[in-house]
């Protein structure tokens, strides 16, 4: 399943004098089986962590992390989206409800279509995020006139440099959309690398109005929201006839709460900051594993 990497820092405590940095690299994860049923009852030896194709000896493990989630749920209002907000709405506020642990947990919303709006900070307070999705709402004909756009990599960006590169623990962006992006002034792959530079996961949801786009083409944005997903090591889901947003958001809840937590100490000193690949593998056969497939060294 998915998995984000976040750095931390542990200090020697053996001279009082001196302190020895170690930076630990933490994986979140999630695994299911061929059947795509979520995997529990895996131990730290049942797993391999490869950085730039090294193995990495995993120094610590847990499951179903404790630790605080930080959601940034980032909606798609532009017009292509606007028969489908009000649905939109409703779930996210029964979402939010059901997976923020009080004085634990904490969220924020994001909007975006020709520009990009973070709603208020992150809070814990339901009334709050309740208040700001009724605020939510799509340019009007004339609005969209004056520039029509849907600032999707800009509003990843912009949520990963303003709100999640700061926070500790657990961090998911939670995406509404069609998939595609009219206007952004960077790359699907500046998006993706901001994401992870800020070790969030990032779950799509493709949400589209067939109506607006036409049944025959659809929007087209599936390929972009799949490779934004896999490789900050969320998830996609896409609402169908078969799949509701309620029973998405559901599945979203389950993984999130059926993490694994894997940290490790690179056995490659950091001379160069930059990007390093890595690969989170079972060692029993017929298991996928979702997780980030690399993450930002800094010396």
């Amino acid at each position: 399943m998915p998995c984000a990497v976040l750095a931390h820092s542990l200090y020697g405590q053996q001279t009082p004098t001196f302190s020895t940095e170690v930076k630990v690299v933490n994986i979140f994860a999630t695994v299911r089986n061929k059947g795509g049923q979520i995997v529990r009852n895996l131990t730290k030896e049942d797993f391999v962590i490869l950085e730039n194709g090294k193995g990495q000896s995993i120094r610590y493990f847990s499951q179903e992390s404790d630790l605080p989630l930080t959601i940034g749920l980032l909606v798609d209002t532009s017009l292509s989206q606007t028969r489908v907000l009000e649905n939109e709405r409703g779930a996210s506020y029964r979402f939010l409800d059901q997976v923020l642990r009080p004085e634990k947990d904490k969220a924020t919303i994001v909007q975006f279509d020709q520009a990009v709006v973070i709603r208020g900070g992150l809070t814990a307070s339901r009334k709050d995020l309740q208040d700001t999705l009724t605020l939510l709402d799509s340019p009007n004909q004339q609005e969209a006139a004056n520039g029509s756009g849907t600032l999707l990599y800009d509003a990843v960006r912009t949520a990963s440099v303003q709100l999640m590169i700061q926070q500790s623990g657990r961090k998911a962006f939670i995406v509404l959309t069609d998939g595609v992006d009219v206007g952004s002034s960077i790359t699907l792959t500046d998006a993706i690398e901001s994401a992870q530079r800020a070790n969030t996961l990032v779950y799509c949801i493709l949400f589209s109005d067939e109506s607006y786009y036409g049944r025959a083409f659809g929007s087209g944005g599936k390929g972009t929201l799949e490779r934004l997903s896999r490789e900050t090591g969320g998830n996609f889901f896409e609402v169908t006839k078969t799949q509701n947003l309620e029973q998405i958001f559901d599945a979203i809840q389950e993984e999130l709460r059926s993490e694994y937590s894997l940290g490790f100490v690179s056995n490659q000193p950091v001379t160069v900051s930059g990007f390093r690949k890595l690969k989170l593998m079972t060692k029993q056969k017929g298991l996928i594993v979702q997780a980030t497939n690399r993450y930002y060294a800094e010396t």
